[in-house]
């Protein structure tokens, strides 16, 4: 009889889970396809006139913070940090108000919105949480799997169907989300991850994120840029999350602080009209995902200027702190590929495609201090194996620059604020004096 039930148990995670993993790679797809619609809806608007930016979006930034704020709370920011918060929480109450249908369903609207009017993000991020909260809310009432796992499996099947990164998935699910490898749900989270890549290939088809590559780097003189690349990347990267981490937490005694907790719409409008004028700079190329900037570069087929990879880095750090729902994973490669392409105006006899993978995965690895997912996302988006050694060294180098630069993980130190507050009952007592002998 036991044995009836342990088994019958074991097919019901197996069916949870991978029931699960069809749903996130669906809303994977679905986030995928809008994302590009409301790209292209402001590349539209655009093209009426360029300066039409300059009032949609600011405008656009202070309804999108108002939405997350009071529609969809802890809708916010790339959804990671929420997910690793999730993970730590063990009342069910506090859990659900981080990953939920609601919060998953503000997420994909809210984000939509900044895409619409110009916001330098991604849709990656969100769909670790989408992916965690579909996942929760499927396995929620069930007492034969534990919710850590389920959050942890969703997380990472939204990566892999975000990406069409099976193997990405897997690394950042145990090298960012967990920190450990947790062999007991093994397992059932690859089936997750498997379904939600199936569903990903029968609706777009087999496709690289990237396109294939064929790039390589002539072992020699040529490999004398990975580590300059790896330094510079590591070095804007931690620059980059350091600045997140001191504006969304740092103390309220601040000025700045006060500013944008009592203004916080007054605040996200201020950094819409930034990303306004960046864009201006940029000639336009800083708005968006960066997919196609990045992908140009990549191929060789982008007339970008030197102002594409500063206009896009100032884009970034403005739209990630307005408080708007938005990931950086693609802001990030584009940056990345906007690197290589700078150095490439020195080091013109390397090829620009591998300058572009370098820069990629360095200031990815700088951003997030994930050097393994680094590396790994960028071969998996690219099918070029030649160039995994040399990815492999510029990651490594570009993590240890970051961590000078920014000690803690960007997600796991934006985590924290989501982690419900000790009360003060439970602080710790002074201990009583010694007794005499």
């Amino acid at each position: 009889m036991r044995q009836s039930r342990l088994a019958q148990n074991q097919w019901t995670r197996r069916v949870i889970f991978l029931a699960g993993g069809f749903c996130v790679g669906g809303a994977a797809v679905l986030m995928a396809l809008m994302a590009d619609k409301a790209q292209a809806l402001f590349r539209d608007l655009l093209a009426i006139s360029p300066y039409l930016a300059l009032v949609v979006t600011p405008a656009g930034f202070g309804v999108a913070v108002y939405l997350a704020r009071t529609v969809f709370p802890n809708s916010q920011g790339s959804g990671i940090p929420q997910v690793i918060a999730a993970r730590q929480i063990d009342d069910p109450e506090a859990r659900l108000a981080l990953v939920s249908l609601r919060v998953a369903f503000g997420k994909v609207v809210v984000m939509m919105l900044g895409l619409l009017c110009g916001a330098s993000i991604g849709r990656e991020g969100p769909t670790v949480q989408v992916g965690a909260s579909i996942m929760g809310a499927i396995g929620r009432r069930s007492t034969v799997v534990y919710q850590q796992g389920l959050l942890l499996a969703g997380a990472a099947a939204g990566i892999a169907a975000a990406f069409n990164t099976p193997l990405a998935g897997i690394v950042f699910g145990i090298e960012e989300l967990s920190r450990s490898f947790e062999s007991k749900t093994s397992g059932l989270i690859l089936g997750c991850i498997i379904a939600a890549g199936i569903t990903s290939l029968g609706i777009l088809g087999d496709y690289t994120y990237f396109g294939s590559t064929a790039e390589i780097l002539p072992l020699g003189r040529a490999w004398l840029v990975v580590p300059l690349c790896a330094v510079l990347g590591g070095l804007f990267g931690g620059l980059f999350s350091k600045i997140l981490i001191i504006v969304l937490t740092g103390g309220r005694e601040h000025a700045y602080r006060r500013f944008i907790k009592g203004r916080p719409i007054v605040f996200a409008m201020l950094c819409g009209l930034g990303v306004a004028c960046c864009g201006m700079l940029g000639h336009h190329s800083s708005y968006g995902t960066g997919y196609e900037e990045a992908r140009g570069i990549l191929h060789g087929t982008s007339d970008l200027t030197l102002a594409f990879a500063p206009a896009k880095f100032v884009a970034t750090i403005l739209s990630a702190i307005s408080g708007i729902p938005g990931g950086i994973f693609a802001p990030s490669l584009a940056i990345g590929a906007g690197l290589g392409a700078e150095l490439h105006a020195i080091f013109q006899s390397v090829p620009l495609g591998a300058l572009a993978l370098i820069g990629m995965a360095s200031y990815l690895a700088g951003v997030v201090q994930t050097p393994i997912t680094s590396f790994v996302i960028v071969s998996e988006m690219t099918q070029d194996h030649a160039m995994v050694i040399p990815l492999m060294v510029a990651a490594l180098i570009a993590d240890g620059v970051s961590k000078l630069v920014c000690k803690e993980g960007l997600y796991h130190a934006l985590s924290k604020s989501f982690l419900p507050k000790e009360p003060a009952s439970r602080l710790e007592a002074p201990l009583p004096p010694p007794r005499a002998a």
